[in-house]
């Protein structure tokens, strides 16, 4: 990972928010809620909170008494995120590193981290941390992206924009969104940091987008790719955005499109 993978700075929370959150991430957030409410926790933390999409979704799936702490490194995230959850009065928003939370020991019933590990600088010290905080008995549940080639519509815009920047093609989405798919390495990581029951479950959902602009705007322009493409100058953000909804409609079709997306689902304690 390099450092720009972790910036979601100016239009790109406004861009994620509207295009890959229904797309990609709506899905795994009701999942990953389901999963969190099925222990009836009493606090919950969530890290790497994005757009609010897991937010939302645990407030909508759990008991109204629940407290919900959101947390994300990015500020703009979390200024998206609040925008469209105004109402929900029993969320607390804070500006926090997951691999340094400012949280006591022991205060959580359950940690939860929609597709953010991947951006840790330090997992072992992350998962640590997310254990420091939760009470005994508490668990920690999140999700990482399979493999690219089992995510359609990435693995289509990444190999498009190799053709546009053949001597330097930008590799965000396969190096960090799409980098942390081996369940044994995730096991290790885990295990390393004190856990010691875990379940990796691998979960496939189909993704829709109105028109092959949607997933090629939504990665180009709506995610930390865009710092990287914009690097590298001619021919610009712009056409190459084009030419990946160019790749996009080759192989799903023009008008609405559907691709495949899997992720991998954790839960650790202990």
């Amino acid at each position: 990972m390099v450092a720009n993978d972790k910036a979601f700075t100016g239009s790109i929370p406004q861009i994620y928010d509207r295009l890959l959150v229904p797309m990609i991430f709506e899905p795994y957030a009701r999942d990953l809620a389901q999963r969190i409410a099925h222990h009836r926790p009493r606090d919950v933390l969530e890290t790497a909170a994005g757009t609010g999409v897991v937010t939302g979704a645990l407030a909508s799936a759990l008991p109204a008494g629940t407290r919900i702490t959101a947390t994300d490194l990015n500020e703009p995230m979390l200024a998206q995120a609040k925008n469209h959850l105004a109402d929900k009065h029993r969320i607390n928003w804070q500006q926090a590193d997951a691999v340094a939370l400012p949280f006591e020991d022991a205060r959580f019933d359950a940690v939860a981290c929609q597709f953010g590990v991947m951006f840790f600088p330090d997992r072992t010290k992350g998962y640590s941390e997310a254990r420091r905080v939760l009470k005994p008995g508490g668990g920690f549940f999140f999700n990482v992206w399979d493999r690219i080639e089992e995510n359609d519509f990435a693995n289509t815009v990444n190999e498009a924009l190799k053709e546009v920047f053949p001597n330097d093609p930008p590799l965000f989405l396969a190096r960090t969104p799409h980098g942390y798919h081996d369940a044994d390495r995730i096991r290790t990581d885990l295990t390393q940091a004190g856990f010691t029951d875990i379940a990796i479950e691998p979960v496939a959902h189909v993704s829709r987008a109105s028109s092959p602009k949607d997933p090629a705007t939504g990665f180009c322009q709506g995610s930390p790719l865009r710092a990287e493409i914009e690097a590298r100058g001619a021919p610009g953000l712009e056409a190459a955005t084009a030419h990946a909804a160019e790749a996009v409609a080759r192989r799903f079709g023009n008008g609405a499109v559907e691709g495949r997306i899997r992720a991998l689902v954790v839960s650790a304690h202990g």
